[in-house]
């Protein structure tokens, strides 16, 4: 272990907020503490390009001469207190457990936050999957970049197939790869 190594510390703690367009946000530690910068490229290295304010993170954070930053993501967790979006319009009759659905590999098409909703298509099918905000905001995620690799699970609702979980692509390879 380097000395490096040793100076970096697991902090778990709350996005406070993260702006994809300045990139970087900051994150409040459980600990309490000054807040912690995280940068954009950092988040990148995880395989997200943007993340949900209140949304739980574990990272690794170095003291500075500037502050806590963090360089490394080591997970993040939907927002607290969110519940499953009202997607009944769209489901069909009833609505499979998202965690029972196979996580595939796919690339966001476009994503309008605006909007409330955007399109990705999944390696190997024609068809678009629908990705609504709140299904987004629930995955941990605030936004997405066209031609974003991600992971979803997805279900068929009455108008096609719609997403019920975002995660990042590095995510989905690690739930594919045989144990």
């Amino acid at each position: 272990m380097t000395d490096d190594d040793k100076a970096l510390q697991e902090v778990h703690g709350r996005v406070k907020w993260f702006d994809l367009v300045k990139g970087f946000g900051f994150i409040v530690s459980d600990d309490g503490g000054p807040d912690i910068l995280l940068h954009a490229n950092v988040l990148r290295n995880f395989g997200q390009s943007s993340v949900a304010d209140g949304a739980g993170i574990t990272v690794r954070v170095q003291q500075t001469q500037r502050g806590a930053q963090a360089v490394e993501v080591l997970a993040i967790e939907p927002p607290e207190g969110v519940g499953q979006p009202m997607l009944d319009d769209l489901s069909g009759n009833q609505m499979a457990d998202p965690a029972t659905q196979p996580l595939e590999p796919a690339r966001v098409k476009w994503f309008d936050k605006g909007k409330g909703f955007g399109f990705a298509n999944v390696f190997g099918r024609p068809e678009d999957v629908f990705i609504h905000v709140e299904v987004l905001r629930l995955s941990g995620f605030a936004d997405l970049q066209p031609g974003e690799a991600i992971g979803l699970r997805i279900i068929e609702g009455k108008r096609g197939r719609m997403a019920t979980q975002v995660t990042s692509w590095e995510a989905a390879l690690r739930e594919d790869k045989p144990e």
